[in-house]
């Protein structure tokens, strides 16, 4: 593993949304926009990546745009970190894999959208759950991705000890709506209390995620967006795609439905969730810890 940027008030951003989160321009747009948000709060961003077989925990702007525009990229999670390594492949970690990698850098605040979760047919468990099981990492995101079984996804991080705070927010976002119905364990108004709450929390042993519902003038309604979700939901199952090709698919397919909004949401709450975790760890390295 190469650490690239070592020491201060770091933030590591996941690379997974560059490589199969958002398409080209936007995916290139995304990251360097969290950059900058992270850098405007007074951190230094850490994109984490895997290139050419070597974990790389921050990349160059360069290395950046080579990946945002790869050809056929690996999306790289914990199951093939070390296949990655072996078969010198390149591509973008997931939130599992940027969690480990970071963690190991001495990293512990990460910024992305939404987390992976339970599967809707509840047959299928994301890798981000167990690495989030036990790892000690302060994880700012929007709530899950909005295609899982949120109250699932919902009831597995409270049964393996991973807390949910809610940063202005009394209920688990659901990604492009900050509504599900779904409480929080405890909420927050200001960065500090936030710091507080992850000082008490971290020797447990387990991530804490820090959830904010997505800039208001963004997102969409929860009873549009159920319906754009059941649609695409009932597509993707006549168009017989499964596995890995299924997320991708459906935030294609979300897109295109929306005519455009759920990208603009994505957008808009990825720079909010880095922004907040450049606060996050600035307040951490300005108490030495």
């Amino acid at each position: 593993m190469q650490v690239r940027i070592s020491g201060g008030a770091r933030v590591a951003l996941e690379s997974a949304v560059v490589t199969h989160g958002l398409p080209y321009p936007q995916n290139l747009e995304s990251a360097r926009r969290m950059q900058q948000a992270v850098q405007e709060s007074g951190a230094t961003p850490c994109i984490v990546a895997v290139l050419s077989g070597t974990p790389c925990v921050g990349i160059s702007d360069a290395e950046l745009e080579t990946l945002a525009q790869y050809p056929a990229p690996s999306k790289i999670a914990m199951h093939n970190l070390g296949i990655a390594r072996a078969m010198q492949l390149t591509g973008g970690t997931t939130v599992a894999a940027t969690v480990y990698l970071a963690h190991q850098a001495g990293i512990e605040v990460m910024a992305t959208g939404g987390i992976g979760g339970v599967h809707r047919d509840g047959r299928d468990l994301s890798g981000d759950l167990p690495i989030l099981a036990r790892t000690p990492a302060l994880v700012v995101c929007s709530g899950a991705k909005a295609i899982l079984d949120l109250p699932a996804t919902r009831e597995w991080l409270e049964t393996y000890g991973v807390p949910i705070i809610g940063y202005q927010t009394d209920e688990l976002p659901g990604f492009y709506t900050p509504h599900t119905g779904l409480r929080v364990d405890a909420t927050v108004y200001d960065v500090d209390a936030l710091i507080d709450l992850w000082r008490a929390h971290r020797t447990l042993g387990t991530a804490m995620l820090v959830v904010q519902s997505p800039p208001a003038e963004y997102a969409i309604p929860r009873a549009e967006m159920d319906a754009l979700l059941e649609r695409a939901l009932r597509e993707c199952a006549e168009a017989g795609v499964m596995g890995s090709a299924t997320t991708p698919w459906l935030l294609k397919r979300l897109a295109e439905l929306s005519d455009g909004r759920t990208l603009r949401v994505n957008l808009a709450l990825l720079t909010a969730n880095a922004r907040l975790a450049g606060q996050i760890a600035k307040r951490l390295g300005v108490a030495g810890e």
